[in-house]
């Protein structure tokens, strides 16, 4: 298996619970190496370069208000964006983390132990996960600058 790395974010759902330390355990307990790691304010403009496959989509004015934290009622722009490394690292993450509906993730994943959907239908994840080796490749590059991460 090829060594790969991938984007993590902790989203506002996430910090706003303390879940930073579970979710990190489980992804480490996961046998990957975490290389980078910050906190960021998400901006408007950098949720919309992250989400902006999903232009013109009807989730997508949500996407950029979750990822904002903005569905809460005191606003929290705050996430833990990470990178980690490992064989395999892509297809690991995400079995770790779960399907996207906290409903249909399974029992031990993260968003199976602790995402939630609302009475509103949205759906409260508490990470985000790159999908595939472009979509990492991309995410990395626009959360972190080359010397960021550890070689």
């Amino acid at each position: 298996m090829p060594i790969e790395q991938t984007l993590i974010l902790i989203k506002p759902d996430g910090m706003r619970r303390q879940l930073t330390g579970l979710t990190i355990d489980r992804l480490d307990a996961a046998g990957l190496e975490l290389v980078a790691a910050k906190m960021v304010s998400v901006s408007t403009e950098l949720a919309e370069k992250h989400y902006a496959e999903h232009v013109g989509k009807p989730f997508y004015p949500n996407l950029i208000k979750y990822i904002r934290g903005e569905f809460h009622a005191f606003p929290d722009h705050r996430v833990l964006a990470m990178v980690y490394r490992g064989e395999g690292c892509i297809a690991k993450v995400r079995e770790v983390a779960g399907a996207t509906n906290p409903e249909q993730a399974k029992p031990g994943t993260i968003r199976g132990s602790f995402g939630r959907v609302t009475t509103a239908g949205q759906f409260e994840n508490v990470l985000h996960a790159s999908a595939n080796a472009a979509d990492a490749a991309r995410e990395v590059a626009l959360w972190f600058k080359t010397a960021e991460i550890l070689p």
